[in-house]
């Protein structure tokens, strides 16, 4: 017998937990199959009549031992091999901020934390995908970036997960001279009952570089 529902391709929801620290994402290594052996993100699939913030929360406590915070990012496509067949699946990413001590569970073999710019490789095509993603909006030279916010705010220590929430919720334009962080900018854009607006907020030039109408070019 034929049946029409067997062939259709619908994907299977997961949630994956972004964890950044001091510009360092953290990786897992696998213990079981598929790709065992391999770093992974923390994360699964989601159980029934489980929400993806749910089951992202429930993965994290489960893999490290610990409570979180999370800020949704967006959804990746991807496929998960096992035994011989490949399942779509729809990656649900958060970045995520942890609450305690790491505690690793029986599903890793380890974790550690590596510096963005040198992860060049993780298991599954869409982590591969979240990675490119991570890499070209979560980079920054954090150095330079508490150097220049205070300038702007003698009184302001620099949050880590705050810096990356902004520039998740917004846009952080950066001006550079050659490699370095010269200029930071953000904008933040929104919809009220009447018109869409944007708010610019925490517009900063380096004191040595102010006078070359740089601020106007981040702007």
């Amino acid at each position: 017998m034929n049946c029409i529902k067997c062939s259709f391709r619908n994907l299977s929801a997961t949630a994956t937990a972004i964890i950044i620290k001091e510009g360092k994402i953290l990786l897992v290594r696998r213990s079981e199959n598929p790709y065992k052996g391999e770093w992974d993100f923390v994360g699964g699939f989601l159980e029934e009549n489980e929400t993806p913030i749910e089951a992202l929360k429930r993965e994290v406590r489960e893999e490290l031992g610990v409570s979180c915070r999370a800020d949704y990012i967006r959804a990746f496509p991807g496929i998960y091999p096992w035994n011989g067949e490949e399942y779509p699946i729809l990656s649900h990413v958060f970045l995520v901020e942890l609450e305690g001590d790491i505690k690793l569970n029986h599903e890793n073999s380890e974790l550690e934390f590596v510096p963005l710019e040198k992860v060049t490789s993780v298991c599954f095509d869409s982590n591969q995908r979240i990675l490119h993603y991570v890499q070209e909006h979560f980079s920054f030279d954090l150095q330079r970036v508490h150097e220049l916010m205070h300038q702007l705010d003698p009184n302001m220590e620099l949050n880590e997960h705050y810096l990356y929430a902004a520039a998740l919720n917004g846009f952080v334009s950066r001006k550079y001279d050659g490699d370095i962080l010269i200029g930071l900018g953000w904008i933040f854009p929104r919809q009220t009952m009447v018109r869409r607006q944007a708010v610019v907020e925490d517009m900063i030039i380096d004191s040595a570089y102010r006078g070359r109408g740089l601020g106007r070019e981040i702007l």
